[in-house]
């Protein structure tokens, strides 16, 4: 007798939250979004000094790219990875137990506990290898061999935090190579994966709608955007100032954004939770030109990564964590005002940071855009929570899933 997923759902009697891997690592990662942010903040206000294992700058690229990123793409694979295999999920105490892990990484770099620093790197990357190590397995094992690059960008990730915890005893890893390639590969995962759920997605909202013309279906020019997005890729984390790096970071980026337009979004203006996945998606092109714009020396690095970490890493996770979470816990399909409210925070601090680069002489842009991020994901953790730790409704059912 084979047991599916839902038995093992069924099955599980603990707490709620243990149920199925977004739960855990959607709620965790949204409040260490905002408290990271919060620390932040305060230090850069001089208002309290921290001592962290890293500099200060180093510390807060860490916390939100391979820390909150890290939990975001834990949540998003471990529920995913069960539909596309067929197979059963992670749930109950194995689940705490790489939620375990992933704490222990916050609480290593965040706290100076006079550990080695190889100790340190050893247990920030323990979630990413177990996590890698688990979905391969799956992946292999049900033969699901269209989504092995996944799991293949995600090491790709962990080896760019590994690279940044060595670069960080010099100082500076924040503008190193490991930033670059934990960001190139979240990127790569938002342009493979986001390519297939914003058309899906938006497909199903117009289809239900009768509307006349739905998004192209993907083809060999999609393929084509995608190699010209990883090769761009490349570049910018082996040469980041180099002329080349920004001629094929302009093509990728507009390429992004064509194969964007060709989705339909702007028919989605009557659901926040579709029109959302098609602006995220733009700021993986709007990354791109941003990228070509800092080669030319228009814009600081930091500006144009900006644009990438919280547009299109920041509010994209965003997107598919409030849409799964409704999904999967028995809710409607649609965005409510507050959410929509979030989904506009973290707009605007993905805008507003990349605008303190180009106008330093403007006051508050960098504390508007610190805002906007907690915002976003504070308040996240503030409307999800009940039903993130609740069980789900047994009488209720997800409207239009898709």
């Amino acid at each position: 007798m084979t047991t599916t997923t839902m038995s093992r759902h069924r099955a599980w009697t603990g707490p709620a939250i243990l149920s199925y891997g977004f739960r855990p690592f959607f709620l965790l990662g949204a409040i260490w979004a905002a408290g990271a942010m919060v620390l932040w903040l305060v230090w850069l206000l001089a208002w309290v000094g921290f001592v962290w294992p890293f500099s200060p700058i180093d510390w807060h690229a860490h916390a939100l790219l391979f820390g909150y990123t890290s939990a975001a793409i834990a949540g998003f694979a471990l529920t995913a990875v069960p539909n596309w295999t067929a197979r059963l999920p992670i749930v109950g105490w194995p689940l705490a137990g790489l939620v375990a892990l992933w704490l222990a990484g916050r609480v290593a770099t965040t706290w100076t506990l006079g550990l080695h620093w190889g100790v340190v790197m050893a247990i920030d990357l323990a979630l990413p290898v177990a996590l890698v190590a688990a979905l391969g397995r799956e992946i292999v094992a049900g033969g699901n061999w269209r989504n092995l690059p996944v799991a293949g960008l995600i090491a790709l990730f962990a080896a760019g935090q590994a690279l940044f915890h060595v670069e960080a005893q010099a100082g500076g890893a924040a503008q190193g190579a490991g930033v670059r390639l934990g960001l190139a590969a979240a990127v790569m995962l938002i342009a493979l994966i986001g390519g297939r759920i914003v058309p899906s997605f938006t497909r199903n909202w117009l289809a239900a709608r009768k509307a006349s013309t739905l998004p192209a279906p993907a083809g060999r020019a999609d393929a084509v955007v995608l190699a010209l997005t990883g090769a761009a890729l490349v570049l910018f984390v082996l040469a980041p100032h180099q002329a080349a790096t920004g001629w094929l970071a302009l093509a990728a980026g507009l390429g992004n954004l064509w194969r964007l337009s060709r989705w339909q979004g702007w028919r989605t203006g009557g659901e926040p939770l579709v029109w959302v996945l098609h602006a995220a998606f733009a700021f993986i092109g709007l990354g791109f030109l941003a990228i070509a714009a800092a080669v030319l020396g228009w814009i600081t690095d930091a500006g144009a990564r900006h644009l990438w970490l919280a547009g299109a890493v920041g509010l994209m996770t965003l997107a598919v964590m409030t849409r799964a979470s409704l999904g999967h816990t028995g809710r409607k399909l649609t965005a409510s005002r507050p959410i929509t409210a979030l989904y506009l925070a973290v707009i605007l601090a993905a805008l507003a940071r990349p605008a303190n680069a180009l106008w330093p002489q403007l006051p508050g842009l960098m504390e508007l855009a610190a805002i906007g991020w907690m915002v976003g994901f504070a308040g996240f953790a503030v409307i999800y929570w009940p039903s993130l730790t609740r069980p789900r409704p047994a009488a209720k059912a997800a409207s239009g899933r898709g």
